[in-house]
């Protein structure tokens, strides 16, 4: 093959280019003339002025310009997989697909060979031994002879063919194991294994990534959706599109934004907010749009006890513009901001404080990894633990068909007070400005040891926060995907997904979990390419708008709710790839087994052990699932069973413009063993999940997570000072029944094991559908978790279905368990949390049933 053109960079807008000179009207669009003539572009937020566009064909790359990207030569590949103990599981004649087959089962390979040499013997030595009727030949015509002779043969030949099907023999449905023709999944694996960035293409695709900001609904994000797509097409991937949502989204104006001392005269000073690296502009996603002025009061992290604090301590913030800092006992920005609201708030200031997120961690970027004093930690703002996905549509998909939208006013998931974030080089004015004002806190109130904490009281001075913005109730956002059809049950589907949007040109957050999923289409796309299919269909997902309240991949599952209930299999989630070397796991029961079969035989690149090892040796379990990411509605409306994994390390310059290639070079993962091995983990949980003839879940599992979640509800609500006993009795009683369904369910794994052994590796027909069946209602079992009645969900967030896992009303990302028990015992609604338990003893228990009948 001649060598490939270098990828030349599209021109990509600055985002101060992207966002200037745009009218007060939040609906205001530009014409073709002034963009281009790609209809797709209409409606992306770009400037009219100072910018040449990509023309179509630029904007969307050919497979000869994926930014240098080489993919392996065929026949190299051809050479090592004719080295690999694999079998094509289709029988669909290619010449390269053959390459596959060449090594059968000695068992299977003796039978046909066998049987493509079989011969009918000669009836005429058959004939010459059996006595028969005389008959007088010559009466008869010789051609009537050789016409029952030949008759005689065909139904020889369709009796021995009746026999062999009858029997399970032959089997002519799509069930592989009952033609007998069986792959090695071992040799599927270690070529996975073996050729994951085996070429560096993890680094070559990041750093193409980073290139760029790439903000949900702007030009960037649309041009890299394109080049994903591309890769997608590469990749051997099918039905590849860029499906279109039209979204609520808000983007700053550059001089829309101010936070500055106001009063007195001699303490007079305004906020740079700005980053010295900036490539992207300062603001929160989805922040309400405003122009206020009040005293300045700190509170600490923001959370309602902080809050509540402050009035025990007679200091009232209402009128006030509210400063807090980021982390702690409140990890939800958005939850901060409504904090603030509540307490009686004009405006909200959040910033990144040294102690959580700088010098106070050790050495900043560029001479360490954590934010330096100038970082700003952008963000969503929207309540996503209130309402999930685009915040005009809560419960029914944004498609551009689709006029049902709320105001934005309306909706229970905006903030109603102004918000901004700024670095800490903004943030220690404002403090220094509050000494002598309300009351000096110490504790856990106080970040830099070196800096006076003050709450600041109604004689602060005065602080003006601007938030004017541009926002669009229809902004187009499009979701990249491509799926590889599965053979035997195509309709069955695992999704694997990272979001694609960034705050600005996210290295870690989301690049490298974009650049881990693009190389593992690579990969698959080899073995597809030599004949490989799943056994169920996989489809890969690159989300849009995932920043702004994990819009992309919420619209898609409203947009689907019916058909992933049915037939959802599993969600696998990598948001943020890899900040460091620690393995982390979020995921609903049912996936312990097939993780800890998979990371036995990840290594750890640092110590040469398994992650497996490191795990145990560190005492480590699967984590509950809050609402950080994308898997929230496919756990939390449909029941698709999902996780969310990624190695950690310490903070990075999180949602600033330092999260970008040099960090992650430097810092985050310089030789890219981590990126490998979250390829290997991601990649061979996804073949346990959608190639194992046996859908690898453990209702076990998770009937055993279930007795503990019961005990942490018990504890929970003995926690409050008027805490009331609430009747456990059921919950405890369904989670038992559980147990023993499951216990029954499971012994079919072993009986299937043991008549396919036992057969030579054969399958009958009647034993392969009772295979798929079983492997449907263990895929539909968490389905039947959810709250389905008319009106059901959790109250007033009707959007979360499932009973065991949603996020609380205030608990924001964090993973929590019961959550509708959890929001009674929080409002003291003792009688709404014993109705909640007995709700949920009934379905658990009903969903126990439907496994064995």
């Amino acid at each position: 093959m001649g060598d490939k053109a270098q990828y030349e960079h599209l021109p990509i807008p600055t985002y101060e280019e992207a966002t200037s000179s745009r009218p007060a009207s939040s609906q205001s669009r530009l014409g073709p003339e002034e963009i281009s003539d790609d209809a797709e572009r209409q409606g992306l937020l770009v400037s009219a002025r100072n910018y040449r566009p990509p023309t179509v064909e630029s904007a969307r790359p050919s497979l000869d310009s994926l930014d240098g990207i080489e993919q392996d030569g065929e026949n190299e590949v051809r050479r090592e997989m004719q080295q690999m103990d694999i079998e094509d599981p289709l029988s669909d004649a290619s010449s390269n697909r053959s390459l596959l087959r060449y090594r059968l089962s000695k068992s299977f390979s003796s039978f046909t060979n066998s049987f493509s040499s079989l011969t009918l013997p000669s009836f005429r030595n058959y004939l010459s031994n059996i006595r028969w009727p005389s008959i007088n030949y010559q009466q008869l015509d010789a051609n009537r002879v050789v016409i029952l002779g030949r008759l005689f043969g065909v139904f020889l030949i369709m009796g021995v063919l009746y026999v062999l099907i009858a029997s399970d023999v032959l089997s002519f449905g799509r069930n592989r194991m009952g033609m007998g023709q069986m792959y090695d999944p071992e040799s599927i694996r270690v070529f996975v294994q073996n050729h994951m960035n085996d070429h560096g293409h993890m680094q070559k695709y990041l750093e193409h990534i980073t290139d760029f900001p790439h903000i949900a609904g702007t030009e960037g994000n649309y041009v890299l959706g394109e080049w994903v797509a591309e890769l997608f097409k590469a990749g051997e991937l099918e039905d590849v599109e860029m499906e279109k949502y039209e979204v609520y989204l808000n983007y700053p104006r550059k001089d829309g934004r101010r936070v500055a001392i106001v009063e007195p005269e001699a303490l007079k000073w305004e906020a740079r907010i700005e980053e010295d690296q900036e490539q992207a502009l300062v603001f929160h996603g989805h922040s309400k749009s405003g122009d206020v002025t009040g005293p300045l009061i700190y509170a600490n992290f923001g959370s309602r006890e902080d809050f509540k604090r402050l009035d025990d301590e007679g200091i009232s913030v209402k009128g006030a513009v509210v400063l807090v800092r980021y982390y702690g006992s409140q990890g939800d920005r958005a939850l901060k901001i409504k904090a603030a609201e509540l307490a009686g708030a004009v405006g909200c200031i959040i910033y990144s404080d040294p102690a959580q997120d700088g010098f106070v961690q050790g050495p900043t970027f560029p001479d360490g990894r954590f934010m330096p004093e100038d970082g700003v930690q952008r963000g969503a703002v929207s309540l996503m633990s209130w309402v999930v996905g685009d915040v005009l549509t809560p419960g029914w998909p944004s498609t551009p068909d689709n006029k049902r939208r709320l105001k934005p006013e309306e909706s229970a998931g905006l903030n109603k007070i102004p918000s901004i974030p700024i670095s800490w080089n903004d943030a220690k004015h404002l403090l220094e400005a509050l000494k002598g004002h309300g009351k000096q806190f110490s504790g856990d109130w106080v970040g830099v040891p070196e800096v006076e904490y003050w709450t600041g009281n109604q004689d602060s001075p005065k602080v003006n926060l601007k938030n004017i913005q541009d926002e669009e109730t229809k902004q187009p956002i499009y979701n990249v995907l491509g799926k590889m059809s599965g053979w035997e049950q195509p309709e069955k589907k695992i999704v694997v997904g990272n979001h694609r949007d960034a705050w600005c040109t996210g290295a870690a957050d989301p690049g490298s979990g974009t650049a881990i999923m693009l190389e593992i289409v690579r990969v698959f796309g080899e073995l597809r390419r030599l004949g490989w299919r799943p056994l169920r269909t996989i489809e890969f997902a690159s989300w849009d708008g995932e920043e702004y309240n994990l819009i992309g991949s919420t619209e898609y599952v409203e947009n689907r709710e019916t058909q992933l209930r049915e037939d959802g299999v599993a969600y696998l989630n990598v948001d943020v790839g890899v900040t460091g070397a620690d393995f982390h796991a979020a995921a609903s029961p049912l996936y312990e087994h097939p993780l800890m079969h998979v990371i036995n035989r990840v290594s750890d690149p640092s110590t040469g052990k398994s992650i497996r090892e490191i795990w145990d040796e560190q005492g480590r379990q699967i984590a509950g699932l809050g609402a950080g990411s994308d898997f929230v509605a496919f756990q939390d409306i449909v029941g698709t069973s999902s996780i969310d994994m990624f190695f950690k390390g310490a903070k990075f310059p999180y949602h600033s413009c330092y999260d970008n290639f040099e960090w992650m070079a430097r810092y985050g993962d310089p030789d890219w063993s981590y990126h490998k091995a979250m390829g290997e983990i991601w990649a061979l949980l996804i073949l346990e999940l959608a190639d194992k003839p046996l859908l690898s879940f453990q209702v076990t599992s998770y009937a055993s997570a279930l007795a503990k979640y019961v005990d942490d509800l018990d504890a929970y609500a003995k926690g409050p000072a008027d805490s009331q006993s609430l009747d456990f009795s059921r919950l405890r009683e369904a989670t038992d029944f559980l147990s023993q369904q499951s216990q029954q369910f499971h012994t079919f794994d072993q009986s299937w094991r043991d008549f396919v052994f036992g057969s030579g590796g054969f399958e009958s027909s009647a034993m392969g559908a009772a295979r798929i069946d079983h492997n449907d209602r263990l895929a539909q079992f968490e389905t039947h978790l959810l709250d389905l009645r008319d009106g059901g969900g959790l109250a007033n967030r009707t959007q979360f279905k499932h009973v065991v896992f949603a996020p609380q009303v205030w608990s924001g990302y964090d993973d929590a368990t019961f959550p509708g028990v959890r929001d009674m015992i929080d409002v003291g609604n003792w009688d709404g949390a014993q109705v909640q338990v007995e709700m949920i003893a009934s379905i658990i228990k009903d969903a126990a049933t439907k496994l064995n009948t």
